[in-house]
This record gives structure tokens, sequence and C-alpha cells, in this order.
């Protein structure tokens, strides 16, 4: 509700401090700020946003000036600086009406914002195809009371997308998100508003952003009923599409990559390697999504990024940017909506045409939500018991490896080695299973709750009979984690 106000204060701290600040005139997404900093060659970004939270949150998201989140050791340096101020009113400060006026903090200009959709709109795969056909896909859209409305009108009209409803009880920024309980297209419910709009009014797809236009959701009718698509099956349609596309064009170029995080389906890797694009995973956020790919811009230039994902509806199609964007998210999930809808299916049909030629693929993600000081300790009880349990089999099934991010440990069962994992340390435990599944567990970094992420991939059978049995070793895992965790 504050975020401008909260934006202005920052910058004329940074101009008392002698540091040129540069700020949007209107609210943004989190993509038009990582875009900036790049375009202005930035030490920094700020973006003020509680994201996709309730309306009780707060949020201050800060940028390097490579354009992502900040990382270590930046992001504790950060932490210690705040920590050592003893008296705010010793902070440097200056009125924002006179910074502007002695050309102390600038309004960012809409050249930066034509540039980044300039780059967005080359960066569409199948831009011939979306010109010629794109008014023939009816969309849904809702920013959820967020920045999105602007920017994704704009990108989709630049690509040829113009049959577009908008949901408009939610079409304008409202910090107190009346419609809904929680403004995270993630869930279901954030979408309703535009599902009803989508049966109204016969479209094709609803697609949804949260508040800082980074995530997206998407709902769609399929054999009478409405289905949500989880983060894991956007980003296999998007991936895919992508790679598929680029292929028969004779355009995928050579030592090209993707990146996803470790909790991510790994699917998307058997994608990959079939199309001859390297994989890499990364912890959980795209801040180390984005570490990697500053890495690999300065280590391996050679190398072509392509894609990047995470599951929580998190999506990067182009390099332009280091964060997740839900602008480009939107543009390029309507362009593969559209490319099905021309060969006569949807996305449902899309991801089991999919799973028909690369094998089935099922994610679950399990909170345990455990409050107060006796539930960070029954958290911190359930990890130390899967640390210590260290076991052979699980459900039936035969472990691999076990991988400890904390410990920085990766020990192969099989091969009796136990080598140094090259990730950061993080609370974070996973198993891999001779038959291909996968099992991640680690606390929330944010809320009370410990998560656990089965992935499940089934390559025999029908697709009927691959989806019952990925449901049945589901169910077994399901009921195992919730046993442990009880006893705990």
């Amino acid at each position: 509700m504050f975020s401008f106000e909260f934006a202005k204060e920052a910058a004329a701290v940074m101009a008392a401090n002698g540091v040129h600040a540069y700020i949007y005139k209107r609210l943004n997404p989190v993509a038009l700020l990582s875009y900036s900093v790049r375009h202005h060659n930035a030490q920094a970004g700020i973006m003020v946003t509680a994201s996709h939270n309730p309306p009780e949150y707060n949020g201050y998201k800060v940028y390097w000036n490579d354009g992502a989140q900040v990382t270590p050791p930046n992001d504790k340096n950060i932490i210690n600086r705040y920590n050592a101020i003893t008296n705010f009113e010793d902070v440097n400060f200056m009125d924002f009406d006179k910074g502007v006026e002695e050309g102390k903090i600038h309004w960012v200009g809409e050249d930066v914002e034509n540039a980044y959709f300039n780059d967005i709109l080359s960066s569409a795969i199948t831009p011939e195809m979306c010109h010629k056909d794109g008014k023939d896909l009816k969309i849904v859209y809702t920013p959820i009371h967020g920045t999105g409305l602007i920017p994704c009108q704009r990108a989709l009209n630049d690509l040829g997308f113009s049959n577009i409803e908008i949901v408009e009880e939610q079409a304008q920024p409202d910090g107190t998100f009346p419609t809904v309980s929680s403004p995270n297209p993630e869930n279901a419910s954030a979408l309703k508003m535009a599902v009803d709009l989508m049966e109204k009014t016969n479209a094709d797809i609803v697609m949804g952003s949260d508040p800082d236009t980074d995530r997206l959701g998407v709902a769609l009718k399929h054999n009478g009923e409405i289905v949500y698509p989880n983060g894991n099956q956007i980003g296999i349609l998007m991936l895919h599409y992508i790679f598929q596309s680029l292929k028969e064009q004779g355009k995928l170029p050579e030592n090209s990559y993707f990146v996803k995080t470790v909790v991510t389906t790994p699917l998307q890797e058997v994608i990959a390697d079939h199309y001859g694009v390297e994989s890499f995973n990364t912890l959980t956020g795209f801040k180390w999504i984005c570490g990697l790919m500053n890495k690999m811009e300065v280590e391996n230039p050679e190398k072509n990024f392509l894609f990047a994902t995470e599951e929580s509806f998190g999506y990067l199609p182009y390099d332009y940017v280091r964060d997740k964007d839900g602008i480009a998210s939107v543009t390029l999930m309507s362009e593969v909506a559209l490319y099905y809808k021309k060969k006569g299916m949807n996305l449902i049909e899309a991801l089991d045409k999919i799973y028909e030629e690369f094998g089935f693929s099922q994610e679950t993600l399990l909170n345990l939500v455990y409050k107060g000081k006796e539930g960070a300790e029954k958290i911190t009880r359930i990890m130390s018991h899967f640390r210590d349990l260290h076991p052979t089999h699980l459900c039936g099934m035969k472990i691999k490896v076990i991988e400890d991010y904390q410990a920085s440990t990766i020990e192969d069962l099989e091969l009796g080695t136990n080598e140094k994992l090259e990730f950061p340390i993080s609370n974070v435990i996973g198993y891999h299973f001779k038959n291909g599944n996968r099992l991640y567990l680690r606390p929330s970094g944010t809320e009370p709750k410990i998560k656990f992420y089965i992935m499940i991939q089934e390559t025999e059978g029908d697709l009927a009979q691959k989806k019952a049995k990925a449901q049945q070793v589901t169910d077994e895992i399901l009921a195992f984690i919730n046993k442990t965790a009880e006893d705990c």
C-alpha cells in the first residue's frame, strides 16, 4: 500500500549519502527493476514489495549490480551494516523533491521501458505465428491487484495477442487485495474470478500474476473441468516448446543450457538431454539460478542460456533480466497455448503428449506446519531424524544417492563414495532413488513449516497405468512422511 512512499524514502537516503538514485514514476514489476539495474550499470537495486504474501506483510528485495537478488556474502554484509545502526537519527536523509531538483534523484525514463519491451518482443520463439494468429487465442488475465496490468497488456499486444479479457475487479493496484485471501496465483482461489470470467466468455486460458508480477498461474478447461497446471507442468510446457521449436527452426544454439532448482521436476532434464541442452541445478530460489547464470556469463561465455524455472511458478525465458519474469512468462505461455490450439490441442493434452514421449512425472509438495517455539524445535527434530536415519531403502525403493546440503556431502550408496557437494550450505536433504524418483525436504525460510518435495517418474505401461502407479507411490511416501513426522 505504501511501496511508492517507501521507495522514495530509500531514494532520499541514497541521495543524501552521495549515491545517485533512479526511481520509476509508477508501480512496476520485478523484471523492470532488474532490467533497469543492468541498463543503468547500477551498483544495486531495491524493490519494495511483499510479493505474493497477504496484505499484513511488508517486503524489501535487494538486487546487486548483475540485476539478481543478493546472495552471500553481500546479503549478510548488508544485514550486518543495518544491525550496526544504533540511532536512526544518525542516518543521512534529504527531502525527496530537493534530491530531484539537485539532480541526485532521477526518474527512470520511457527509453528504459521501451528497451525492455523490445527485448521481450525479440525473445519470442515464433513471432510470425503470434502476429498472424494471436487474435485467435482468447485470454483472460488478472494482475490480482498488482503491477501487471499495463506491462502484460502491452507485451501481449506487441506480440499480436489482442483478444484479452481483464478481470476488472482485480485490475488496479490495491495493497489490501480485497477480492482474495492471498494474492498468490499458485492457489486456485486467487484465480477464481478469472476462471468465472473464462467460463462466461468461453476463453481458452486464464493467466494470473502475483502483485510484483514475477509468478504466473494458469487455468483452463479440460474435459468439462477446470484444471490448474502446477509450476512444474507449466515449466515443462514452456521448456519443451522452446527446445522443440528452436530445433525445428534450425535455431537451437550449440553449447546451450537451462537452469532449474533441485526441487523442480527431473523430467525437464530428460527433455533437455533429448534436445542436447545441458542442465544445471541450484538451490531453491531464483537468486541462486541467476547467480549461476552470471557465473556462466563470466566464466563460460560460449554457453548459450535458453530457459530457467522453479516449481514455485517462476520462469525466465531470456537473459536480459536476472529474476523470474511474469511479463515474459505471460507472453511465452500465450505463445505455447496458441501453438497447441492451432494443432487442435489444449495444454493438458499437450502435457499428456509430452508424458507419452518422455515418461510421466508427478510432483507433490507436502507442507507440515508447526508454529511457535515448540514448532521450530519439532522441525529441527524432523530434519535431524532424516539426517540420522541414513536409509538404504524407503517405501520399498532402493536409494542410490543421498545429498546433504548442510554437510555439503553427496553419498553414492551403490559406488560407496562420499564426495563434497559443490553447493552453498543449506538445510536441505535429498534422496535419489535407483528408479529415478526423488525426495527432498527442507524447512521453509520464511514460514513455520517443513516442506517435502516428492518427485515420481514412471516409464512403464500406458499413460493411465503410469499415472496410477505414480499416485500409488506418492501415497506410500506421504504416509511414511506423516508417520515419521508424527513420531519425532
